[in-house]
């Protein structure tokens, strides 16, 4: 695996990082900028908006500029909202801060994971992303409670501080490894990348990669309170299950990388069926400790660690051009929003077990969306056998 394949991980590590710090730091932000603890909830919510939103459009922008001016404009971007963060004198300039921060990230994602497969062959590419990807796993294992921990003892300015350096850091490393590239996915103009884009089928694949990390989300957004309110776990025992998870988060993308290049299809339609078990035991016997852990474990294993199999069919279906790589993200993204919102949702109604019984349902809706590749890939031998009979009796 090239090594610029793990400095491009350094840089998705970081806005992973700068993603989750709002939740980690609610109280504090709350305080010093006035306002109330949802108002700063829906700091995250914009983060994500301009993720879905924001992101393919900056990326359109980039395509005009070789791979590596591009990596190198998004991390300043990005590195600007970080310092708008950590001097933020009110509400208002934290908001645009975080919608900044949110674009550039999602764009960076693409033309990142679009970098990562220009440099490694086609046989390599699950493989590549599921290295990439592992910032996403570290930023969730690592890096929210290292800013967590920063924030409350120097201050949650400290903590947006933090992570400006560590977005220098990670701009010179990706500045001095990654080769000067002209292109990572042929025609890489604007008119071909839309044109990928729109494809009907590409649109089916893409929910897919919705309907898995939002039943992940449907349960992650709100295991905390499932774990101490229901489950009866003390609340300083949730940090240590929570770093279980992490592991079983690296882990899993470790062996789906391996999967992916040769085994997408039937590593998604395996890591769903298991997540919908999982999240069905889960909420089934949310109150026993030892199948609640069991199932927090499973879905840890197989729910976000699909992206990389995820990312290659995508990119098999679209292309792997910056642009699909970025719409791609945005769908995750709007599958955390629904994941999370339908849940709180359900929560009010039907108690916290809801949102794993959610989870479960969009598990099962994302296995119907592989039902047409299910089905073309059975007909595929009985296409090539019949395709010789046919041509013979043309020629007769």
């Amino acid at each position: 695996m090239p090594r610029v394949v793990h400095l491009l991980a350094l840089g998705i590590f970081a806005m992973v990082t700068s993603e989750f710090v709002v939740a980690g730091l609610m109280p504090q932000m709350a305080a010093g900028l006035q306002v109330t603890i949802p108002e700063i909830g829906y700091l995250i919510t914009a983060f994500a908006a301009a993720m879905a939103v924001g992101g393919p459009l900056l990326t359109v922008l980039m395509l005009r500029l070789r791979p590596k001016p591009a990596l190198m404009t998004l991390f300043a971007v990005f590195l600007t909202g970080n310092v708008l963060a950590a001097t933020a004198t009110d509400y208002g300039v934290m908001l645009t801060a975080r919608v900044v921060t949110g674009a550039a990230s999602q764009a960076f994602f693409g033309v990142a994971i679009s970098v990562t497969s220009a440099l490694v062959k086609e046989n390599l590419r699950g493989r590549a992303t599921a290295t990439v990807l592992n910032g996403l796993m570290l930023g969730t294992l690592l890096g929210l409670p290292l800013a967590t921990f920063i924030g409350e003892h120097l201050g949650w300015r400290a903590a947006f501080w933090g992570i400006a350096v560590l977005t220098v850091v990670a701009a010179a490393s990706t500045f001095a490894g990654v080769p000067r590239l002209d292109r990572v996915n042929g025609d890489t103009t604007v008119r071909a990348e839309l044109r990928a884009v729109a494809r009907p089928r590409l649109w089916l694949v893409l929910s897919t990669s919705t309907f898995v990390i939002g039943a992940t989300f449907a349960a992650f957004s709100y295991v905390n309170p499932i774990l101490t309110e229901v489950t009866g776990f003390t609340p300083t025992a949730v940090p240590l299950l929570l770093i279980g998870y992490g592991v079983a988060t690296l882990v899993g993308n470790h062996v789906v990388g391996r999967l992916a290049d040769r085994h997408a299809l039937p590593a998604l339609f395996t890591g769903l069926g298991l997540n919908a078990v999982f999240l069905t035991g889960f909420a089934l016997f949310a109150d026993e400790q030892v199948p609640a852990v069991v199932s927090l474990l499973g879905i840890g294993l197989v729910g976000v660690t699909m992206n990389p199999a995820l990312v290659t069919r995508v990119q098999r279906t679209g292309n792997a051009g910056p642009l699909v790589n970025t719409v791609h993200g945005s769908f995750i993204t709007l599958g955390i929003i629904i994941g999370s919102w339908l849940g709180g949702l359900l929560i009010t109604d039907h108690g916290l077990r809801a949102p794993l019984w959610l989870g479960a349902a969009l598990a099962v809706a994302g296995l119907a969306t592989l039902i047409p590749d299910v089905l073309r890939r059975r007909d595929e031998p009985r296409l090539r056998r019949d395709l010789p009979d046919r041509d013979r009796s043309v020629v007769r």
